[in-house]
């Protein structure tokens, strides 16, 4: 690359999403709509969006579905030329239905043996961290393979020494891992991050009580400096009010609580993590939560994996704190 350095370089695998539309049960669709999803893709989009300059990592089959799934990040002006090419393996895919209460949403996986599972350590130059700012992967990467863990670590430790900052988030998922693999591998990961991302917290290592007592316990447990989480409250059949918490050399708390009208839930928690990168990075934890907010809430409004929002939008949004009318 050429330019400015990278800001953000995120580590981790991204599979082709396929929906049933309107509502319906996999079992009575005829069509499915193909949307591209995975956690630190999403959070390379979204510091893009908001004018970082972003790269993302992973590991790719040479067919279409691999080319589909690149196309997402390049159109967004996410850098891929790190990206792993291999003629073994597969694209993983998920198939998501969107529910209405009573009925939940439901999530089917169909990724054993995914091109991103064989990812492993030497496959990508991590010399090229030097120079940017953070490193964010999250808790999905290791549950992948045992080779995904130790590039993983190899990674992280990589940026450590370039003097890249990391972040990294729990995003525990139950169908990869138990709660006691996630404990093993990640203890010792988290304790190499400088900024942790722990909602899920308490399902891996037992932290439980009220926010901010989980927050301080965890970094007082790990040594990390800038422990994070949001907090949500459901508050009506597709309505949810959301704001977060910081622990650093203080406490810090979202400013505003937004009442968001939700028309796709995934991928909030991953515009949440760019928001928050995105202050982190401008040296204010206090603008990172209210960005990581603000990101999260417009991301909840808009179908697929990815946040659309422009920086324009968003700056408003926190600087108005209210749920804007329509723009004319």
């Amino acid at each position: 690359m050429t330019g400015r350095p990278l800001d953000v370089v995120t580590l981790g695998e991204a599979m082709v999403r396929l929906s049933p539309p309107n509502h319906q049960r996999l079992e009575q669709a005829t069509s499915l709509e193909v949307v591209i999803g995975g956690a630190e893709l999403s959070v390379a989009v979204g510091v893009a969006r908001l004018g970082l300059r972003s790269s993302w990592v992973t590991k790719l089959p040479r067919n279409p579905l691999g080319r589909r799934i690149l196309n997402q990040a390049r159109e967004q002006g996410v850098d891929v030329s790190r990206v792993v090419w291999t003629d073994e393996g597969r694209a993983g895919l998920y198939f998501l239905e969107a529910g209405a209460a009573p009925r939940p949403s439901s999530v089917l996986y169909d990724r054993k043996g995914s091109a991103a599972s064989t990812l492993a350590p030497g496959e990508v130059d991590w010399r090229f961290l030097k120079g940017a700012r953070v490193l964010h992967t999250t808790g999905i990467t290791p549950a992948l393979s045992e080779s995904c863990r130790e590039t993983t670590v190899e990674a992280i430790g990589a940026a450590k020494r370039a003097g890249c900052r990391v972040c990294f988030d729990v995003n525990y998922r139950s169908k990869l891992w138990s709660p006691k693999e996630a404990e093993a591998a990640l203890t010792p990961i988290v304790k190499m991050a400088d900024v942790l991302i722990a909602s899920d917290a308490a399902v891996i290592w037992g932290v439980e009580g009220e926010p901010e007592d989980v927050l301080r316990e965890l970094k007082k447990r790990f040594g990390v400096p800038v422990v994070a989480m949001t907090v949500r409250e459901d508050i009506g059949v597709l309505r949810t009010r959301s704001t977060s918490l910081a622990i650093a050399e203080k406490r810090y708390r979202g400013s505003k609580s937004y009442d968001i009208e939700v028309v796709d839930r995934l991928g909030s928690g991953d515009s949440f993590a760019a928001g928050l990168i995105y202050g982190y990075l401008l040296g204010d934890l206090q603008k990172a939560l209210d960005y990581g907010d603000a990101m999260a809430a417009y991301k909840a409004t808009v179908p697929g994996d990815a946040n659309y929002a422009t920086r324009e939008e968003i700056d408003r949004l926190v600087a108005s704190g209210e749920n804007l009318r329509i723009q004319r």
